[in-house]
Parts: C-alpha cells; structure tokens; sequence
C-alpha cells in the first residue's frame, strides 16, 4: 500500500501517460475532459436549441466513461490511498503562502482558507466560483478545449494550436498567482 500512497516518480507515470496516448491515438480518440460537458448536454437534448450540440453524442460515450473514472479515482485516492504526512514546502514559500493567509501551508493539499465550506459559502467565495466559473467555462471554449485536452491530447500529437494554448495557460497562471491571486487574498 505504501508504493500505492506515494507520489509515482516521472520515469513511471510518464511512460503511462504516453502509453494511454499512443493507443487514443492509435483509435483515433481524443483525450480532454471538457468535451464531456457538451457531450452531457447534448444527451439533455441541448441540441433543439442550439446547432453546436447537434452531433453524435453515442460516439463518445466512452469519454463519459474516463471522466466517471476520474471521479471515482478522485474520490477512492483521497479518502482511501491519501498519505497523511505534511507536505514538503520550502521555508520560502510556506512564508509567502503565511503572507497571503494561508496559516496552515504544507499541511494539505486543499487549503480550508480555499476550501472550507465557511469560506465557500461567503458573498467573496460565492464571487470567485461564479466569476471562476464563468471564465472557465468561456476560456474553455474560446481555447477550443481544456488543460488536459490541449496539453495531453494536442502536444503529443504535435498540433500547433495546442502548444500556443499551453502556453497562454502557463502565461495566465503567472498573472494570477503573481498579479490576481494578492490582490483577492
């Protein structure tokens, strides 16, 4: 169980990763978890309204099916593979996150500052999922796809539109927790 508990090394989840890529690839399957929401919607009929989910929704079903896993694994890692031991943070950034906040840095992975449902259930957390979501969601769509979709599926195999994707997220991610995240926190 202890080999299951801690982090996998990039010589192991690395060729994992590559493997699951080599046979959608190989299928001619696309990897991204965004696409199940249109999917999802279409299945709600969503296409007697609008023309852009009027597709065959049957063809991925089997998508539907990596994003129930990834629920279900999410939920089995954290409550029954979890490790319970802090987190190994720099002195650097555990100060930088006290200075921000956060009073317990590096002995969780979710924050309760972030995610405690006190915190959540505030006019200023409430604000931040909405807008959060809202940006997301038309981030989403306007980049043609998610995180995962771009940087898994698009980098490996070779498409140009998904590097420049990938790179406006890691840009993105710079202005937020340099420039944003301060100023809310």
């Amino acid at each position: 169980m202890e080999l299951i508990k801690e982090p996998w090394p990039w010589y192991v989840s690395g060729p994992c990763i590559a493997i699951t890529m080599f046979l959608l690839l190989y299928f001619g399957r696309t990897f991204g978890m965004s696409s199940n929401l249109r999917t999802m919607c279409a299945i709600g009929g969503a296409g007697k309204y609008s023309e852009f989910f009027k597709f065959d929704w049957k063809s991925y079903r089997w998508n539907l099916i990596v994003m129930i896993g990834a629920i279900v694994g999410g939920f089995i890692a954290h409550f029954f593979l979890s490790n319970t031991t802090d987190i190994n943070l720099s002195a650097e950034t555990i100060k930088d996150l006290n200075d921000l906040g956060f009073k317990n840095a590096g002995n969780s992975l979710l924050p309760p500052e972030l995610f405690a449902w006190e915190n959540v259930l505030t006019l200023k957390g409430i604000s931040i999922l909405i807008i959060g979501g809202f940006l997301v969601g038309f981030g989403t769509r306007y980049a043609g796809g998610c995180t995962s979709g771009h940087a898994i599926t698009g980098l490996s195999s070779l498409q140009l539109p998904s590097l420049i994707a990938v790179i406006g997220f890691f840009i993105g991610g710079l202005i937020m927790i340099y420039l944003i995240f301060p100023i809310l926190f």
